[in-house]
């Protein structure tokens, strides 16, 4: 019985994204987070936080788009023909936030509110059409005769907008956690006051997306609510509401890493019911892996040097963090 391709790249693509929202995520949240705090201090230790790391995050996303090309060229065709604008203005905004992550530190006073603009602006720019992407995948791509067939502005839609200001709810929640394990003394402490309403908003943003998905795709209701899937979909609303419950009382309680861990298993969950919902289509609502997988001399091929790298970016990132562990105050510098 031979290894099933297809399947093996779908967890490596799934494992990328997933990393990318959990690398990536905090650090775009605490540019979300910059127009609660107009002194310079503060906004520097936030950068601080993530500046020796922050662009290794994004290997994670780059794994994830180059898996998709060669593993599964079809969807990679397909959804980046539905999103090539929220995509386009994603990666605009990506780049004006690692320029001003650079250029900050090296303004003078009256530049740097310039650089502070660009990071927070990329910031919500990134986070914003990310989750517009999303909704609209989650909403489903028309597809004729194995070609896009939808329009240019299909994304733009209740839906996906709705999904991206919710993604957006998520990364400022993720990056006031880590801000609280990285950081001390009265900023800390704002971010404990910012992360308690976050997670009531995130809570009814999970709430809101979990009644408006199966209402407005018939196939997911049918998954959520028919045997065997409902086995599989019942215990996630229920690990919701114990983990949101259990981040609410570890925010009252001396602050520590556990609301950042207990935020990356809410996210988690909400990313596993994605996949309990779409499985195991990879352009919804109709084209499964298999369907649009490359040829297995390619996907093999391909797959020994996935295989060979993941291992090293695992390792780099983990060393990174190790290196630049601890908490962080006005007394360090970029870098």
């Amino acid at each position: 019985m031979g290894i099933d391709l297809p399947l093996v790249w779908a967890v490596i693509i799934l494992f990328g994204v997933m990393m990318y929202v959990v690398m990536d995520g905090f650090d775009l949240g605490i540019g979300l987070l910059y127009p609660f705090f107009a002194d310079r201090t503060d906004r520097d230790v936030m950068m601080n936080t993530v500046a020796p790391v922050w662009d290794g995050n994004e290997t994670w996303l780059v794994l994830g788009g180059a898996g998709l090309l060669a593993a599964f060229p079809l969807a990679y065709a397909v959804v980046l023909s539905a999103f090539y604008l929220p995509l386009i203005l994603m990666l605009l905004g990506l780049i004006f936030r690692g320029v001003a992550f650079e250029f900050r530190f090296k303004a003078d006073d009256a530049h740097r509110h310039l650089w502070d603009k660009a990071f927070i602006g990329g910031s919500l720019a990134a986070t914003f059409f990310q989750g517009v992407t999303l909704g609209g995948y989650i909403q489903g791509i028309e597809v004729v005769d194995r070609a896009y067939a939808g329009g240019a502005f299909d994304w733009l839609a209740p839906f996906p907008l709705f999904v991206g200001a919710g993604l957006v709810v998520t990364y400022a929640l993720l990056g006031s956690t880590w801000l609280i394990v990285k950081t001390q003394g009265p900023l800390q402490a704002r971010m404990i006051a910012i992360a308690r309403p976050l997670t009531w908003i995130l809570l009814a943003v999970i709430i809101a997306i979990s009644v408006w998905t199966p209402l407005a795709r018939e196939d997911i209701a049918q998954r959520w609510f028919t045997w065997p899937h409902l086995l599989w979909f019942a215990p996630v609303p229920i690990l919701v509401a114990l983990t949101a419950w259990q981040l609410l009382q570890r925010l009252r309680r001396a602050p520590d890493i556990a609301p950042f861990v207990l935020t990356l298993f809410l996210v988690f969950l909400g990313y596993s019911g994605l996949g309990i919902s779409l499985w195991p289509n990879i352009v919804p609502p109709g084209i499964t892996i298999w369907e649009a997988a490359a040829p297995p001399q390619s996907m093999g091929f391909t797959l020994v040097g996935a295989l060979l790298i993941i291992p090293l970016i695992l390792m780099y990132t983990a060393w990174g963090y190790y290196v630049f562990r601890g908490k962080v105050d006005e007394t360090q510098g970029y870098h």
